[in-house]
């Protein structure tokens, strides 16, 4: 039976990608009929006239066609919606059921669902929308998930909005944040939460928090910290929220020093730790660590565990030799104050920022400190992200813990 849908032909290469898994498709490899509406559903074929998948159009986007289906029986009506919600939220019961209270409900392409990501802080979701298709059907798709997490017995009280990401620009939608409609806002517009992620408690500001206002993607690493954390002395680098110093501390540390150069980040981080009693084991320093790091090595400090969890210091591959220099810096700095014994967490949350890159860098760093490192795990990001292989834009968190021989 034909399909009702526009049809788009493909290059050769977008071809071959599209066969080997992987759901983009960009402008210069897409033939779009001039009549085919911004977001229309439409049939990807090869230059041949097979038929490849259907996607979501973005006529303003470099990323032409999302790819949302390889079932040529799929009609993309409200049940299909439904469908992806489902799967989504049940991967996340399976994988992590205790965690459901605060955890990362849908991760775009690696769901099914390009563009669109929902986290859950207890009974508030945060959504963004990041693509013209899913905007176009971000209706529809929250729709379904309330109706199935209120099946689930999950009664969320807030739906907020943080579609303020500049990459909105590119798919020619403004920018946008507030709460989705009146009928899922909380009494009083209160877009601060209060959430509980291993045993910690953490204020978070869904309006002016960083991304979704949480980085829930460190969730188990934040754990495996507490776990090493016990009767160290622990320096935290770049610790944002503070959220690695808090598990260290409730890991029973014997004293932690967060250090981040933002003092907004800070006083966050200093209610963080009052809001769980561990202020007294928590030293707070608003300070560059590019700038502290050679300090602490000239007064000879010594640390038991050094965490580095810096920002994306390459956002594009033209500067990934740039961030690989100021990644080694920082680990070559941490390897010197620590003595034989010590513990070392680093990480790197660039997808560009690739393992082998960044576990060379770390090697040269140790050439260069003079110590000898072994490689103890290396972790990624949580299962509420999963990584999907035939894109490696979904693999982008880097967790290695280290110990100095």
């Amino acid at each position: 039976m034909p399909r009702a849908f526009p049809a788009v032909t493909v290059t050769r290469k977008a071809e071959k990608s599209l066969r080997a898994g992987h759901p983009w498709v960009y402008d210069t490899e897409a033939d779009v009929p001039d009549d085919v509406p911004n977001g229309s559903v439409c049939d990807v074929y090869s230059e041949k006239g097979s038929w490849l998948g259907a996607g979501l159009l973005s006529r303003h986007s470099k990323i032409r066609l999302r790819i949302i289906s390889r079932n040529a029986n799929d009609r993309f009506d409200d049940a299909f919606w439904a469908r992806r919600v489902k799967y989504a939220v049940d991967y996340r019961l399976n994988v992590m059921p205790r965690d459901l209270e605060c955890c990362r409900l849908i991760f775009g392409e690696s769901d099914g669902l390009p563009g669109l990501v929902v986290d859950r802080f207890g009974m508030v979701l945060v959504v963004q929308s990041l693509s013209y298709g899913i905007e176009q059907r971000k209706d529809v798709i929250l729709s379904a998930l309330l109706s199935y997490l209120g099946e689930l017995g999950i009664n969320i009280r807030g739906v907020y909005e943080r579609s303020d990401s500049p990459l909105r620009e590119h798919e020619g939608l403004p920018e946008y944040k507030g709460w989705y409609e009146r009928d899922f806002c909380p009494r009083g517009d209160e877009t601060v939460v209060t959430i509980t992620e291993n045993g910690v408690k953490y204020s978070v500001d869904v309006e002016n928090g960083q991304k979704t206002g949480f980085f829930l993607d460190q969730k188990y690493n934040r754990r495996r910290v507490a776990q090493l954390a016990a009767g160290k002395r622990v320096l935290d680098c770049f610790t944002h929220t503070g959220s690695f110093a808090l598990n260290a501390a409730l890991g029973g540390a014997e004293h932690v020093l967060a250090v981040d150069v933002s003092e907004t980040a800070i006083e966050l981080a200093k209610h963080n730790a009052r809001l769980n009693g561990l202020e007294q084991k928590i030293e707070f320093l608003c300070a560059d660590v590019f700038d502290l790091l050679p300090q602490l090595c000239e007064e000879r400090a010594r640390y038991d565990f050094v965490i580095l969890d810096p920002p994306a210091f390459t956002k594009s591959r033209r500067t990934v030799k740039s961030a690989e220099r100021g990644y080694k810096e920082i680990n070559f700095r941490a390897m010197k104050l620590l003595p034989r014994g010590g513990w070392l967490a680093s990480c790197s949350c660039s997808h560009f920022m690739e393992r082998h890159a960044f576990e060379s860098l770390m090697h040269e760093a140790a050439l260069d400190a003079d110590v000898q490192v072994k490689l103890v795990e290396s972790r990624g990001q949580a299962p509420d992200h999963p990584v999907l292989l035939s894109a490696p834009e979904t693999d982008y968190l880097k967790f290695y813990l280290c110990q100095i021989i």
